[in-house]
């Protein structure tokens, strides 16, 4: 994938990546060149994107799933992951972007995927 020039949507991966790492127990993962995930208890709970590559972030929603996906670009995860509630978010360049949204779609997956005693962690 070519490198593009920094933009605004760099700046919404670092606040976002920086939201899920403040998540109790949260660390980073890098399965792969061009993904720097968010992970707990080694699990992924969000795919995201790295600085200077095309927005994406993909995480678990049980609850929030099917409304995510009337978004027309966000799908089901590939690998069969999509089965299991899995959306990948990837808005053509130039879509403005809800932070707020993200950040709550990360922590629904962050939810999906922390053991209770991380859980009990979370303020509110």
């Amino acid at each position: 994938m070519a490198k593009r020039a920094a933009s605004s949507t760099d700046a919404i991966v670092k606040a976002l990546r920086a939201y899920g790492l403040a998540l109790p127990g949260a660390h980073p993962k890098s399965p792969w060149p061009d993904h720097e995930d968010l992970a707990v208890n080694d699990k992924t709970f969000a795919s995201l994107g790295v600085e200077g590559q095309p927005f994406h972030l993909g995480c678990k929603l049980p609850q929030s799933g099917a409304i995510a996906l009337m978004l027309p670009w966000a799908t089901p995860i590939g690998y069969g992951l999509g089965k299991s509630g899995w959306v990948s978010a990837a808005p053509p360049a130039g879509t403005p972007l809800d932070v707020a949204m993200f950040e709550a779609r990360s922590l629904e997956s962050y939810r999906a995927q922390a053991p209770k005693k991380l859980l009990k962690q979370l303020a509110g």
